[in-house]
């Protein structure tokens, strides 16, 4: 069975970071190990969350790690809080991504704004951190900040997603797939370029209106998933952008309040039947 590393924090409520990851990425038949970066109460959309900050437990698990000589096939990291924890992962990422591939998803804005606690010192490091990523997989908003672009909106067309995805490549990984593109009305998807063979990829599915906290998250992990199990680039897009849209229309009235996340529960099956 493959093996992925999981960096990323525990959010205990609000579906997002490991919470999606862990199920998502066993169900399609890959071993997923925790390694995270922090333990809070609820994601930070919700006010006031308990947040502890488990940098300094990074060296301890690795360390033992490397004396059962745990190996993986491939390391998956989210959302990373501070400078200081891109400099452990990254070190982190040179002791152990062996043969495997390195999967950046380089969490720090949405909708042409960053995060709360987010800089442009942060910014620059993310870009080199990506440096280190076989596959890089931001949404337009994280592209741009880090190639300094002006944020793009939807005013765009597809020779330009084609151009943000080869700046993005220029940061260090073979791979790039941008979310949250929009080339159509009615319908949201990802584009993907692999600069190793000049191939695009998009994938679009049915937009519903308004905004699902989580959804990148889901996204992600289901590349990684598939890849993983050595799908190409363009199927892992297609699967995780089908997904997606079905977690979405799965979550119906019952979930009134969009932050605690899409119920993508009923529809594991949809990843679990695919093995």
């Amino acid at each position: 069975m493959k093996r992925i590393a999981a960096v990323q924090d525990i959010s205990c409520v609000g579906r997002c970071s490991l919470t999606v990851a862990l199920p998502i990425i066993s169900a399609m038949g890959v071993e997923a190990c925790p390694l995270p970066t922090a333990l809070l109460s609820t994601h930070t959309l919700f006010p006031e969350p308990y947040v502890r900050d488990l940098t300094d437990m990074i060296a301890g698990i690795t360390e033992h790690w490397k004396k059962i000589g745990a190996a993986f096939d491939g390391i998956y990291t989210g959302y990373l809080g501070s400078l200081r924890q891109i400099e452990v992962i990254s070190r982190f990422i040179d002791e152990f991504r062996g043969e495997g591939f390195v999967f950046i998803d380089p969490v720090m804005g949405d909708h042409g704004r960053l995060y709360s606690g987010f800089s442009p010192e942060y910014v620059g490091r993310m870009a080199e951190f990506c440096g280190k990523g076989d596959i890089i997989v931001p949404n337009l908003t994280e592209a741009c900040f880090m190639l300094g672009r002006d944020y793009i909106g939807e005013k765009y067309d597809r020779d330009d997603i084609k151009g943000v995805l080869r700046e993005l490549t220029g940061l260090g990984a073979s791979k790039a797939i941008l979310t949250g593109v929009s080339l159509e009305p009615g319908r949201l998807g990802a584009a993907a370029y692999d600069s190793g063979s000049g191939e695009y990829f998009l994938c679009m599915g049915d937009r519903v209106q308004g905004s699902f906290h989580g959804t990148g998250d889901i996204f992600a992990s289901v590349c990684v998933g598939a890849l993983a199990k050595g799908e190409a680039l363009g199927l892992a897009v297609e699967r995780a952008v089908n997904f997606t849209c079905e977690s979405i229309k799965a979550t119906t009235d019952d979930l009134p309040d969009r932050r605690f996340g899409v119920n993508f529960e009923k529809v594991l099956h949809i990843l679990s039947s695919e093995e």
